[in-house]
């Protein structure tokens, strides 16, 4: 099995504090004369095994931190019977801080109390059995040694794990903020999408029909008055066009386009479908309703109309509009059946973008066949506050 490769400022470690250790034992310089009672092996030769042990725990001090320790705390005590390096010392408190830093959580938990009960016992023990003051140094040695590079590393851990967690937590809210932007765009598009819809639609319908009829009907009159009710569909098309592109193109977004159609406006919308062939009656309340309604209601309105100028039979279409407690109320009907005649293609994409209409203002819709009649119908909520 193939050691794993350590990292480079650990290699640098391990160089520095071997030559550190060397020199030290160069100058004959140690933590203990030979003198001392707890010197077993004096002379420079023996502070060399645990010197380079130590120096080859720190090439694992990140790789392997766990093993790195147990053969550290293994050579700190065989440098205790000799003369001793403050290097090899040094190194251990590395090693131990280390395996806090980067070894598992379990581990790290274990070695803060491990350290924490040998500086307890280290100062309580020597005190009980030689009484006097100066055994407290024994346990502040090891306190020095053992336990501040634990405690060291658990605080240095708990940052960088503090730091990790607050990069997590920005990479998700900038995630969460992508989301939203896309889910806005998305919204948008599909917003953008039905007001095309709904302006041109109408007058491209118009269009389609009667120059169909000018093309199968050979009589210059009803040819002229095709060509003229497409001049005039097309031009007003060409005025929707434009100001839908100039609504786009304006980046301010600081005020609503004048010229959003309001349900004053549905009288003209009428008299603009009589006047492309169709027969419709108006029953519309003059009711006083929040803009996002007003807008939505004509839209419907409009899309129904263009849906009755597409596919309708001949007969009345009637619209009405009434209010109904704090709901406004749309119908739209026109005559249901097999049709002769030509008629314009359809998409569905009519109904779906009313339906969302009505679903952004928490409303209702509904349409279908009712006898005789296709019916359209929309429940819109007007919410609180509004006038009656």
């Amino acid at each position: 099995m193939a050691l794993p490769r350590p990292h480079r400022f650990d290699l640098y470690l391990a160089a520095g504090g071997l030559l550190g250790g060397l020199l030290l034992v160069a100058i004959g310089l140690g933590t203990r004369p030979s003198s001392d009672p707890i010197t077993l092996f004096d002379g420079p030769w023996p502070v060399l095994v645990p010197l380079t042990v130590l120096a080859g725990c720190e090439l694992l001090r990140r790789t392997a931190p766990r093993a790195a320790l147990l053969t550290g705390t293994a050579a700190i005590c065989a440098d205790l019977v000799t003369q001793g390096s403050l290097a090899t010392v040094l190194m251990f408190t590395d090693v131990v801080y280390a395996a806090v830093l980067y070894g598992p959580l379990a581990s790290a938990r274990r070695i803060q109390w491990i350290t924490g009960l040998l500086t307890v016992a280290g100062t309580l023990v020597p005190f009980a059995v030689w009484r006097k003051p100066e055994a407290l140094l024994i346990g502040v040695v090891v306190g020095v040694v053992a336990y501040g590079p634990a405690a060291t590393g658990w605080i240095v851990r708990n940052h960088r794990d503090a730091a990790e967690a607050a990069r997590l937590r920005a990479e998700q809210t900038a995630l969460l903020a992508e989301m939203d932007r896309t889910q806005a765009v998305v919204a948008e598009r599909a917003r953008m999408a039905r007001e095309l819809h709904d302006m041109v639609a109408n007058h491209l319908s118009a269009i389609a029909i009667h120059s169909t009829a000018a093309l199968s009907i050979d009589d210059p009159s009803t040819s002229r008055e095709a060509l003229g009710v497409i001049r005039e569909n097309s031009v007003e098309g060409l005025a929707e066009m434009r100001r839908l592109i100039g609504i786009l193109r304006d980046g301010e977004g600081e005020r609503e386009p004048s010229a959003v159609p309001t349900l004053d406006g549905l009288a003209a919308l009428v008299e603009g479908a009589r006047a492309n062939g169709l027969d419709i009656a108006l029953d519309a309340e003059r009711v006083e309703v929040p803009a996002p309604v007003e807008l939505a209601a004509y839209r419907i309105v409009q899309e129904s109309l263009t849906n009755a100028l597409k596919h309708a039979c001949p007969g009345r279409v009637t619209v009405s509009l009434a209010r109904r407690d704090s709901v406004l109320d749309v119908r739209v009907s026109s005559p249901y059946g097999h049709r002769d005649g030509p008629r314009a293609p359809g998409s569905g994409s009519g109904l779906v973008g009313m339906r969302e209409r009505a679903a952004l203002l928490g409303g209702t819709f509904d349409a279908g066949p009712d006898g005789a009649h296709w019916t359209v119908r929309a429940a819109l909520p007007l919410g609180e506050g509004v006038p009656e």
